[in-house]
């Protein structure tokens, strides 16, 4: 089992930037493939960006590539979101989740790989 918590979100002006951390309990992080999914009001969940457990292979939605960047240190059982030129439409909860693999080098983008999810964080982007 695996506990995560993020950190990190809060309320910015369009065009700043965030760092979202995701901290994760337990000895074997670096077998978890990682993930940062979002959900606004009224929408359903939808993938932002994973990495494999490796931090090798990286995967992002069109939305946001060229914008935010996803990295892992295995040393601290943490993942992180960096976001930046942040847009009003990034608004929402951002939720990390993680996957036990034995694949090093894939990162999944589908919600029903993951075994883990933290509770969320919120990101609030003002026009």
């Amino acid at each position: 089992q695996v506990q995560l918590v993020e950190s990190g979100g809060g309320l910015v002006q369009a065009g700043g930037s965030l760092r979202l951390s995701c901290a994760a309990s337990g000895r074997t992080f670096r077998s978890y493939a990682m993930g940062w999914f979002r959900q606004a009001p009224g929408k359903e969940r939808e993938f932002v960006a994973a990495i494999s457990s490796s931090g090798g292979s990286t995967s992002y939605v069109d939305s946001v590539k060229g914008r935010f960047t996803i990295s892992r240190d295995n040393a601290k059982n943490t993942v992180y979101l960096q976001m930046n030129s942040l847009k009003p439409e990034d608004t929402a909860v951002y939720y990390c989740a993680a996957d036990y693999t034995y694949n090093s080098r894939r990162a999944y983008v589908q919600p029903s790989e993951y075994d883990y999810w933290g509770q969320g964080t919120q990101v609030t982007v003002s026009s």
